[in-house]
């Protein structure tokens, strides 16, 4: 029976730049563990920051805040000098994501997509979603309508909060442990629904039959309250400056409470992989046995 505290790898590192990356570390985020960097600094001015650690930053029909991959700032309000700042800190943020993984894994570097990089000023715990969407439900990512034919998740994330307030996930089992234990419950794949799907633009692209069983696993983990009740979870909370690192693909969590955080998500193909049979792909095809994409 796996010890969900072995799911957690804390690293006592205390620099972005990682020169000498360690097979073990590779070898436990490419199994769906975590990272966790403690000591990793991420300094701020004081007085450009003041005005950024308010909800009233977030436009009220945006989710979150996002710097895309063009320079824009999207989702946010307040003036230009609050505009400039908020650019400014995620921006610093995404350079140091980048540096930690080129350093951690020097492999994926030239596969490496990077995606918009996020600030999430809202507190988690008292946000109302539908259950589908709601994020305090533990989870694997999947996307309804960005299929990715097995592309890997990466994300990156630091707690920014400036009152000591822990941002608390709890984290599940082994992926392969969900996957038994949903699969027997997913739908049949149906390749002229993913079709119509794609025609109507419903999907940006084929929904492959690896993309249906991954929404299969994020819906029946969520709308499964036994599971989210009881099911094997280890409470992790992560304090304000904590850094870490995992394949939100892989790696099953669920995001209880907390407020400020960025993240910094990259997509990368499976063969840059340095274990390729531990990833979702791979072993959801072995337990199918048969080609998903």
């Amino acid at each position: 029976m796996t010890n969900l505290k072995d799911q957690i790898v804390e690293i006592a590192v205390d620099q972005w730049q990682v020169d000498t990356p360690q097979d073990d570390w590779i070898t436990a985020i490419e199994a769906g563990k975590i990272l966790y960097f403690p000591h990793l600094p991420f300094p701020l001015d004081a007085a450009k920051a003041a005005n950024l650690f308010t909800p009233a930053v977030l436009d009220p029909k945006s989710r979150n805040i996002s710097l895309g991959t063009d320079g824009k700032l999207k989702g946010a309000a307040g003036d230009a000098a609050t505009q400039e700042a908020l650019t400014a800190m995620v921006g610093d943020f995404r350079e140091r994501a980048v540096k930690l993984v080129h350093g951690l894994f020097p492999k994926y570097a030239p596969g490496l997509r990077l995606a918009p990089t996020s600030y999430r000023p809202m507190q988690v715990a008292t946000r109302v979603q539908s259950w589908r969407a709601d994020d305090r439900r533990m989870h694997v990512d999947a996307f309804p309508s960005r299929p990715n034919r097995g592309e890997r998740i990466l994300r990156v994330f630091i707690n920014v909060n400036p009152d000591a307030e822990s941002r608390v996930w709890r984290v599940g089992e082994p992926f392969e442990d969900i996957a038994r234990r949903f699969l027997p419950r997913a739908k049949p794949y149906s390749a002229w629904q993913a079709g119509l799907l794609n025609t109507l633009g419903v999907t940006k692209s084929l929904r492959s039959e690896y993309d249906h069983l991954m929404l299969q696993l994020h819906d029946g983990m969520k709308s499964d309250a036994d599971y989210q009740q009881n099911g094997p979870q280890l409470v992790q909370p992560f304090p304000s400056g904590a850094v870490w690192v995992c394949y939100s693909d892989q790696t099953p969590h669920a995001v209880m409470s907390g407020q400020y955080m960025m993240e910094q998500t990259f997509h990368l193909p499976t063969s840059y992989l340095y274990r390729p049979e531990s990833c979702p792909l791979a072993i959801l095809t072995a337990l199918a046995q048969r080609a998903l994409i």
